[in-house]
């Protein structure tokens, strides 16, 4: 399971994102840098419990993953709009998630 796709790109998403909103100015550490981590984490534990669940309770934390994944994205853009990432770090995020929501999204249609 750990070896999935999605597990391995969320796994390097948090690696990277995780230092950069640490380097956040310290107004916005505690507020949008916490709520950033938190979000991704949660991400990481719902699909971590979807792949060790079946049937309608993988559903649900599958669903919670989705929603998790476009609060993250949420965060990021108005992040960005603060000038708290360089627009080629923002494009990098963009990526890894957009890959991230693709494995998700076609894990979901499985489920």
């Amino acid at each position: 399971m750990n070896e999935s796709p999605l597990f391995v790109r969320t796994h390097d998403f948090l690696l990277w994102l995780l230092p950069q909103v640490q380097k956040f100015p310290r107004a916005y550490r505690f507020s949008l840098a916490e709520r950033i981590q938190q979000t991704a984490m949660d991400f990481q534990d719902n699909i971590i419990s979807a792949g060790k669940s079946k049937g309608d309770e993988r559903a649900s934390f599958l669903k919670k993953a989705d929603v998790g994944l476009e609060q993250i994205r949420f965060w990021l853009r108005f992040s960005k709009e603060l000038e708290l990432f360089k627009i080629g770090q923002y494009e990098h995020a963009a990526r890894l998630m957009t890959e991230m929501g693709r494995l998700l999204g076609a894990w979901i249609k499985q489920a």
